[in-house]
């Protein structure tokens, strides 16, 4: 039988239905209050990250999630005689929205920490940063969609991920140059 982690060890995957993330993650934090579940419920996790992607010639930064239909949450659902602390299971499978524990039917086990710990540094990572919506690949034909190149059509030659930005070879009177531009200044073609 597996050690059964620390209550504030105990990090679960929920299923919920698609696009409702946020409405269950909301629910459930309002509802820690009302019921009075903070000594066992600690905190409630919809990871995103900020894309930026041009749509129409427009620039636009939007939310993604990294897990679209789960919610993480560390919370104290096994004792350390690994049985259900009801009043917990009870909480999360009375939630709208929820489906069940990822992974297992009616006995959950908490996630390994050494992926709680790659999850967690993941979120920080991303945390301050917008990525861009599609991944640019060297080789890929573009449409500039903004600057003085807008409307021509280019190949990428140089991807710079930490920077936002690439070097795109396009045709300017008859010969192949190289531009820099950004991200959300070009279009896949």
């Amino acid at each position: 039988m597996p050690t059964i982690p620390s209550p504030n060890d105990q990090w679960y995957v929920i299923h919920v239905l698609s696009g409702q993330e946020l409405k269950v993650r909301d629910s459930i934090e309002r509802r820690i209050e009302a019921e009075e579940m903070g000594e066992h419920i600690f905190e409630v996790l919809v990871p995103q990250e900020r894309v930026s992607e041009v749509k129409s010639g427009e620039k636009r930064e939007a939310s993604r999630k990294f897990f679209p239909g789960y919610v993480i949450i560390n919370m104290h659902l096994l004792s350390s005689e690994n049985t259900l602390v009801e009043r917990t299971w009870y909480f999360i499978q009375e939630t709208d929205g929820v489906i069940n524990f990822a992974g297992t039917k009616d006995n959950p086990m908490p996630m390994p920490m050494h992926e709680v710990e790659g999850m967690l540094a993941q979120i920080k990572e991303r945390e301050g940063s917008v990525k861009p919506a599609v991944a640019y690949e060297i080789g890929d034909t573009v449409i500039v969609s903004d600057g003085p190149f807008q409307g021509q059509t280019g190949i990428i030659a140089e991807v710079n991920e930490e920077k936002g930005s690439l070097m795109v070879s396009v045709n300017i009177f008859g010969r192949e140059t190289l531009v820099p531009l950004e991200y959300w200044q070009v279009e896949i073609g």
